[in-house]
């Protein structure tokens, strides 16, 4: 599995900036959590990059994500990899029981909501902390498409405080502020 192979399909199946984006913000915060954890890096970060590869493609629950983890196993993506993916919808009832699956849902919807909090400040992301993560949280008209009970149950199942993981997501993007437009 190596990131250029992974990054030639995100750009075959997904056209859109902000879904590109999206995508390699997940993959900086994984890959930092697999540097956390003593993972491989090139897998974790392939899984940010892949994990919403099929959404323009297949926007419609089961289509997304079930059609991409079958263009995953075509070309020969291992089943935990694909099932990692699978799991970071809940909607289709898969155990996250991997830590790589935990952390992907874990950071999957809170890569978005960070950088939709960070897109709108003057400085962007280079001052951005948890605390006005959290309370834009709050805010329900603030990105509303971003489910703060996806955000809250991936916290939960990594076994992290929300404070540190926000923390570390930011800290995750802002290294890759540059690439993200941040």
């Amino acid at each position: 599995m190596n990131r250029q192979d992974a990054l030639s399909l995100l750009h075959e199946f997904t056209k859109t900036d902000s879904l590109r984006k999206h995508a390699l913000s997940v993959e900086a915060a994984m890959r930092a959590y697999a540097r956390k954890f003593g993972q491989d890096e090139e897998v974790w970060g392939a899984a940010g990059l892949l994990h919403d590869f099929d959404y323009e493609m297949y926007p419609q629950f089961p289509d997304h994500p079930t059609k991409g983890s079958e263009i995953l196993k075509e070309k020969g993506y291992p089943e935990d990899f694909r099932k990692a993916i699978l799991g970071h919808v809940p909607q289709m009832g898969v155990p996250r029981d991997t830590l790589m699956a935990k952390t992907l849902f874990a950071c999957d919807e809170l890569c978005g909501f960070v950088y939709a909090a960070a897109v709108i400040r003057p400085t962007k992301i280079s001052d951005l902390g948890a605390s006005s993560v959290k309370k834009k949280l709050k805010d329900k008209a603030f990105a509303r498409a971003v489910s703060r009970e996806e955000i809250a149950m991936g916290i939960q199942e990594l076994g992290v405080g929300a404070d540190a993981h926000i923390a570390f997501v930011i800290s995750a993007l802002r290294d890759h502020a540059r690439d993200l437009g941040l």
